[in-house]
């Protein structure tokens, strides 16, 4: 145990279960051989943090950002020394996280394009798994365009599935019917000459081990949780 380990804050319920689950991730990467071992972990996992899909497909919805930059003041308050937001959409946000505190915030993009880059240079089309959200925002096209990489999303009728499927993991209503249409989505990736999938959505990383797939698989929030452990331990 070290008494001078940093403090991780997370900006969570984006959704709940996707926030315990990014916090399982990290228990289990984390060296330990004793509680004291585990790292601190202060968690504002806040579900009514204002919709993401409403602010930015329906636009009906206010801005999530002023509502996370009081959660992550929060955090700074409470002694985080660092702080992450495990939601790929909310990255859309990131820059009014980033201004309201004066801690690191990790940017869950830059690292995910990253990793991948580190792990198969050669791979130039990256398949997205995520919220339209995501894809309409082109949240992930400069992070990975600095890894000269190009992401992709599934068709359009492929990707409304995805959407379903991940409405229903947060009402925790769903089928196999859909899990066989997220492996589908995934087929169509490859098609579409995807080297990798990448997981960008936190409620899909919640069903990850439900995909499969002869591309290697990346995991957004399984990154994140590396990532944290890292940063802590060293």
């Amino acid at each position: 145990m070290n008494q001078n380990e940093l403090t991780v804050g997370i900006l969570g319920g984006m959704g709940p279960e996707a926030t315990v689950d990014l916090m399982y991730r990290v228990i289990a990467v984390t060296p330990a051989n004793d509680d004291a071992d585990h790292i601190r972990m202060l968690v504002d996992n806040d579900p009514k943090v204002p919709s993401r899909i409403k602010a930015l497909i329906e636009g009906t919805g206010e801005s999530p950002g002023p509502y996370m930059a009081k959660m992550a003041q929060g955090l700074e308050r409470g002694g985080a020394d660092f702080l992450v937001i495990p939601c790929n959409t909310a990255h859309r946000f990131y820059s009014d996280v980033e201004s309201a505190v004066s801690v690191p915030v990790l940017n869950l993009l830059e690292l995910a394009a990253a990793k991948i880059h580190q792990s198969y240079p050669e791979i130039e089309r990256v398949g997205l798994l995520a919220s339209t959200a995501v894809q309409l925002t082109n949240l992930y096209a400069t992070a990975m365009g600095k890894q000269g990489i190009k992401p992709i999303f599934p068709d359009d009728d492929f990707q409304q599935n995805v959407m379903t499927l991940i409405k229903a993991v947060k009402a925790k209503n769903q089928t196999e019917h859909m899990i066989a249409q997220f492996n589908e989505a995934a087929e169509n990736l490859e098609d579409q000459g995807a080297g990798c999938l990448l997981i960008a959505c936190t409620e899909l990383s919640v069903i990850a081990d439900s995909l499969k797939s002869h591309l290697p698989i990346f995991d957004a929030a399984q990154i994140l949780a590396d990532e944290i452990v890292l940063r802590v331990k060293g």
